[in-house]
């Protein structure tokens, strides 16, 4: 199996963004979609969420404190104002649901059992439903939402160190991996060097 990849264009990450905003609309798809692009948090972190991590009465929080489910670590993570922004319309559907009102704590909530989250299997199937919508043609999983994180956070000259940190890793070794450097990332600091400076 081929590695799972960020979305590196801009043009089709927007596409990506907005397929359950605009064409198969569907607000909690929508919505994990942009908490994983904005968060940086494992799909498994995500599912897990509950209503009152995210929510004080009845607005979103500025932090959201999560424990890691795969190393235990604590992680404290400002919600961005696209973050903020969509979790407080999310709010508006999501406690008119029975699965809300029957009293299931998640964030996103199972449709079936009243004290599970969404299956991980489910976030795998409306990502990849949605990336194969707008032409992904590259290996695209969940992991792919914190991929993407990375990668971007990266070619807007974030440092490599505060990216380790965001995501936890023990080692840089590993956030290199994360960063999925291609040779067309290469040859643009080969491209650019030096430019504006006179030869």
């Amino acid at each position: 199996m081929s590695t799972t990849q960020p979305i590196r264009d801009r043009k089709t990450l927007q596409n990506f963004k907005d397929y359950y905003r605009s064409t198969e609309e569907n607000m909690r798809n929508y919505t994990i979609i942009i908490i994983g692009l904005n968060t940086a948090l494992r799909i498994s972190d995500i599912l897990h969420l509950t209503y009152d991590a995210v929510y004080q009465k009845d607005a979103v929080r500025e932090h959201i404190v999560v424990r890691e489910q795969k190393t235990g670590k604590e992680n404290r993570i400002l919600l961005n104002h696209e973050a903020r922004t969509v979790l407080a319309k999310y709010r508006k559907s999501l406690v008119k649901t029975k699965m809300y009102q029957s009293g299931n704590p998640y964030l996103f909530p199972s449709p079936k059992k009243t004290d599970a989250p969404l299956s991980r299997f489910q976030a795998y199937r409306m990502i990849t439903d949605a990336a194969r919508a707008v032409g992904i043609e590259e290996h695209i999983s969940c992991h792919s939402l914190r991929k993407t994180f990375g990668y971007h956070a990266w070619k807007q000259g974030r440092e490599p160190a505060v990216l380790m940190a965001i995501f936890n890793h023990s080692s840089f070794a590993v956030t290199k991996r994360y960063l999925c450097i291609e040779q067309d990332d290469k040859d643009e600091v080969f491209r650019d060097i030096y430019q504006g400076s006179a030869a």
